[in-house]
């Protein structure tokens, strides 16, 4: 069985730099959730000069809509969204705003790629399917902006061994292109 490597928020260039394309993860701490109409909003802020409301140094966005939650529950279902619906806003994101890890589903396009490998941030794939499971990870759950959006609000989630796989590291080596090195087979 494959080693999980713990680690917890906000990330650090050497936290970073110890992932590799295809490791298994649990994340512990405060990750945020965001989606493409709280992600249009930030980057029109970022354009405008003004201050975000949340300050992404360091830290790591979930690509997700959670449900609400049902009684006693902190969430409700919380799986993630197609990554490649925020691609025109993430370089600016990791730019300018210190962004250094995004969880979601899906590819990236070059663009996101060649501003994590010139920023050092990485990419971690959700479980998709999984939404209920994945919730149970969640600890805490608070609209920190844009209540407006309703599931699309950015939320401050605190959560304990949330699982992921880095699909894209710090490197560029990319899971959806060439797969991870412990499962490829050579000639």
């Amino acid at each position: 069985m494959a080693e999980i490597k713990n680690i917890t928020t906000p990330l650090t260039d050497e936290v970073i730099n110890s992932l590799n394309c295809g490791d298994m993860i649990n994340i512990s701490g405060v990750i945020y959730t965001g989606r493409d109409a709280a992600h249009k909003i930030m980057t029109e802020k970022l354009d405008a000069g003004e201050p975000l409301p949340v300050d992404f140094t360091g830290q790591v966005i979930y690509y997700a809509g959670p449900t609400p939650a049902k009684p006693g529950r902190v969430i409700g279902s919380c799986g993630p969204t197609t990554s490649g619906r925020m691609d025109a806003y993430t370089p600016q994101m990791i730019e300018e705003a210190g962004l250094k890890g995004m969880v979601g589903k899906g590819p990236r396009s070059k663009e996101v790629v060649d501003a994590m490998v010139k920023n050092n941030v990485v990419y971690f794939a959700s479980i998709g399917g999984a939404a209920a499971v994945i919730a149970a990870s969640v600890q805490e759950c608070e609209v920190v902006a844009y209540d407006d959006l309703g599931p699309e609000a950015v939320r401050r989630l605190v959560v304990k061994d949330y699982p992921c796989v880095v699909a894209i590291d710090s490197r560029g080596n990319n899971i959806y292109e060439t797969g991870p090195a412990q499962f490829r087979v050579e000639d």
